[in-house]
């Protein structure tokens, strides 16, 4: 069980799951046309068009160093589930490839030891000292939560009991499942079973913490108050303006429209909800996963740059916001002096 929960809490840090690869079909589906949403400021979204059957995705990034070769995928996991994604060019870099970099995922975990901390897991999402929502929301974000919780949770009144960060995690997850992008097709995993097939490397530049003293984190969440109000209004937020944006973004990739893709940027939400979990107090107990993310940033910089140096080719996977990111770690090469291609 607590395996289970506390991945809750580090939402945040956690990369987008492991893609996968399906058969060919033959023509697609016609897709369906929606009403295109408003942005925030009002002005319309592109069309969204919900598609269908077989798609491509967007093509691969190419990062060289004179006559080394390293092709990179940028993924996404707001696809639409009614999507089959398919790249044979994918396939044919990964088989021409002599390493496959995998994602710089975060991972915490308590091991055995966290079996000893179940009995205390009774309460754990719960706001400290018996509080509510109400409590803790201002009045103004309490009555736009009201609403909200009568369409997502059928008025379920254990919801208020509930720390905002929770609340906020279990309303998206909702809201993209009603929005039909509920996590479906996942390339990443077909990826690395492709380099497996093709006895291509794999290097792994994921970092793992363990939690250390499991009882002890459990005790010290359940009383500790966490800054996490603007994680839940900022949700709210979004359930306006980023879900239609994911909705445009996830249709954008499915079909390879790249300058849709990068016309689209949406932090907010993810922000604020990983300040909270840095106000937690796991992380005062062990300051190590304040830098966890960064520290998987680093291990794949480090292991692109010497695949780069070694490899006539390589074939690497990285979450779409480090791949368009101004901060990520494709322009982070390209400072260093690697030169940066966008897909055909």
């Amino acid at each position: 069980m607590f395996t289970r929960v506390l991945p809750a809490l580090t939402l945040c840090f956690l990369t987008l799951p492991a893609l996968a690869q399906t058969a060919p079909a033959s023509e697609p589906p016609a897709p369906v046309a929606e009403v295109a949403p408003a942005s925030a400021d009002g002005e319309p979204l592109p069309q969204t068009v919900m598609v269908s059957g077989q798609r491509p995705g967007p093509g691969l990034w190419k990062v060289s160093k004179g006559e080394h070769v390293m092709w990179v995928f940028g993924a996404y996991d707001a696809l639409p589930r009614t999507i089959e994604w398919r790249s044979r060019d994918a396939e044919r870099k990964i088989a021409q490839s002599q390493e496959y970099l995998g994602t710089p995922d975060t991972n915490i975990g308590v091991g055995w030891g966290g079996v000893t901390a179940l009995p205390f897991l009774i309460g754990f999402k719960k706001n400290p000292d018996g509080v509510t929502l109400k409590d803790v929301l201002p009045p103004e974000l309490y009555a736009r939560w009201a609403p909200l919780k009568q369409k997502y949770f059928a008025n379920d009144d254990d919801i208020e009991d509930e720390r905002p960060v929770f609340v906020a995690q279990e309303l998206y997850r909702r809201a993209m499942i009603e929005a039909g992008l509920a996590k479906g097709t996942d390339p990443r995993e077909v990826l690395g079973k492709l380099a497996k097939k093709h006895n291509v490397k794999y290097t792994a530049t994921a970092v793992h913490v363990k939690i250390a003293e499991p009882v002890k984190a459990v005790r010290e969440f359940k009383k500790t108050v966490m800054q996490d109000v603007p994680c839940l209004a900022a949700t709210m937020n979004s359930l306006d303006t980023d879900i239609a944006a994911i909705r445009v973004r996830a249709n954008a990739w499915a079909v390879g429209e790249l300058d849709a893709i990068e016309k689209l940027d949406f932090d907010e939400r993810q922000t604020a909800c990983s300040n909270a979990f840095l106000s937690s107090a796991i992380t005062k107990l062990q300051p190590e996963i304040l830098t966890i993310k960064q520290r998987a940033i680093d291990n794949w910089m480090a292991a692109a740059e010497k695949a780069l140096d070694n490899n006539t080719s390589t074939f690497a996977v990285l979450s779409m916001r480090e791949v368009l990111s101004p901060q990520g770690a494709l322009a982070k090469l390209k400072a260093k002096g690697y030169t940066v291609e966008k897909p055909n």
